[in-house]
């Protein structure tokens, strides 16, 4: 039979592959007939009565792209896409071609946004993209393809007379002062011709498709890359009063102040956008839907806990371990006694601190009794966990969490006498669907109790490692690095996905 680690390595690429840019578009898009075709998108139809354009920024947006043209075909009359720098060339050298356009492509492709920061060759990309919004008529289409991550920087068009180094000035004084990235994206929007629902206004009164890869807890549309094609839920004033709390009202450029006093004081009403239709075709639930129907399929009784865990990573590893504790006693039968409560008691302490959205523990503890003790159980959860970086090593939150989860388990284990940790096997793993963790080649980690007690036999020193953030080290080091999480590049990203494997021994 297979391994657990087998197992949850299976899991994590079916999750990966289900979001991965071409298998994902073509699920979502198809186009129908010759005589009057139709552009179906999740069941929606949508008329091409003339010509049919496409758009895009971001990181995954190459290889949408590339599946969008194949899908058209000779109906797409013209595309422009905006992608990080390097891209085109590192997924040729990683032998991705399905996710490179075509040598006759009629997407013209602009790299920028070096360091995911606006510059300007991104600022060339955004004005190609609104010269093209700004020509079509009410017969075209557009299409338009989001990719959350990198989206915002590859599509910088500050509104006449700011010069793209003005706003960046401003934003650079506001993060020093201390402002939340929510608050930064509120000012960028504000002075900004496409965020905020620009791009789609720009190009009434054309039809306006949006196909949207989230990479941001809960699917916000006006978030995720800034909201280009969704109604912007702030106004001017949430701008202005974002720039006094920061104490800059009186430094502003000239140019800032015009625009903020010419700007109308209230959002742009919904009826603004009914010819705009925002569809979300990929997301770290739809990654975890799919990682749930495989584990099914290997036999696991399977829950998924969350789509949308967040907060510092030790305080999430201390979640898992209490959540692994209480499945581990399950399966010892003394999930109802004492020490079932107690743990039960610092699960929701803890759930209540990191203020998970949407996380209803109770119901996901009355789920867990219901599983009985036979059966082998798989808890599914994703989201982005916070680092905050110690010391000079290497690492990524992922592997960072692995680490933290199987130092936390091998103390529980070494603390409890008669401990059920002991009669389960269990394996926890935290990758990135981006294939990438920190600054390193790894995707994430995965671990368990009994590795931590291997690595202290070999004289490693976990906590040290932790202490230094430098859990790359640690795994790389640990047994030739084989509990890396390693997929390389994948073209997509829903942010990470945590899977939690244990059965009875």
């Amino acid at each position: 039979s297979m391994s657990l680690r087998e197992h949850v390595l299976s899991l994590f690429r079916s999750a990966v592959d289900t979001v991965r840019p071409a298998p994902m578009l073509k699920r979502a898009v198809t186009l129908q007939g010759d005589g009057c075709p139709q552009l179906l998108v999740k069941g929606r139809a949508f008329p091409v009565k003339r010509d049919l354009y496409l758009v895009g920024f971001g990181k995954a947006v190459l290889g949408m792209a590339a599946a969008a043209e194949e899908i058209l075909g000779d109906h797409l009359a013209r595309g422009i896409i905006s992608v990080p720098l390097g891209i085109q060339e590192s997924l040729q050298r990683a032998g991705m071609q399905e996710m490179l356009l075509k040598p006759h492509s009629k997407i013209q492709v602009i790299e920028g946004a070096k360091n995911n920061l606006p510059d300007a060759e991104a600022l060339q990309g955004a004005v190609a993209i609104q010269e093209l919004a700004e020509g079509l008529t009410a017969d075209d289409l557009l299409l338009v393809l989001i990719s959350g991550r990198g989206g915002s920087a590859l599509l910088p068009a500050p509104i006449p007379p700011i010069l793209l180094k003005e706003k960046e000035e401003l934003t650079k004084m506001l993060a020093s002062r201390g402002a939340a990235i929510q608050e930064l994206n509120i000012v960028r929007k504000t002075l900004s011709v496409l965020k905020g629902g620009g791009l789609a206004r720009l190009a009434y009164p054309a039809q306006v498709v949006s196909l949207i890869l989230s990479d941001v807890i809960g699917d916000p549309l006006d978030i995720i890359a800034s909201g280009p094609t969704a109604a912007s839920s702030h106004s001017v004033q949430d701008c202005l009063q974002i720039l006094a709390k920061y104490n800059l009202l009186h430094s502003l450029p000239k140019s800032v102040e015009t625009v903020l006093s010419s700007s109308p004081t209230k959002p742009t009403a919904p009826e603004d956008y009914s010819h705009v239709c925002n569809i979300i075709i990929g997301s770290n639930t739809l990654a975890l839907d799919e990682a749930k129907c495989q584990a099914e399929s290997l036999g696991y009784a399977t829950l998924i806990l969350s789509a949308a865990i967040c907060g510092e990573v030790g305080r999430v590893a201390t979640l898992y371990c209490q959540l692994i504790r209480l499945l581990c006693l399950g399966f010892a039968g003394l999930g109802e006694g004492p020490l079932g409560d107690e743990v039960r008691g610092n699960l929701l302490q803890l759930v209540a601190e990191l203020e998970i959205p949407g996380l209803n523990l109770a119901e996901f503890l009355q789920a867990l009794r219901g599983l009985g003790p036979e059966r082998a159980v798989c808890i599914l959860a994703g989201g982005e966990t916070t680092v905050r970086l110690q010391g000079t090593g290497k690492g990524g939150r992922n592997q960072e969490l692995a680490l933290r989860v199987g130092l936390g388990l091998h103390r529980a284990q070494a603390t409890e006498t008669g401990s059920p940790l002991g009669r389960c096997e269990i394996v926890f793993l935290s990758g990135g669907t981006d294939g990438q963790d920190g600054p390193t080649e790894a995707a994430g980690a995965f671990c368990s109790p009994e590795l931590v007690g291997e690595a202290r036999q070999e004289g490693l020193d976990v906590e040290a490692f932790l202490g230094n953030s430098d859990s790359y080290a640690f795994f790389s080091r640990f047994q030739g690095g084989r509990h890396l999480l390693v997929t390389g590049l994948t073209g997509t990203n829903v942010m990470d996905i945590q899977a939690v494997l244990v059965r009875a021994t």
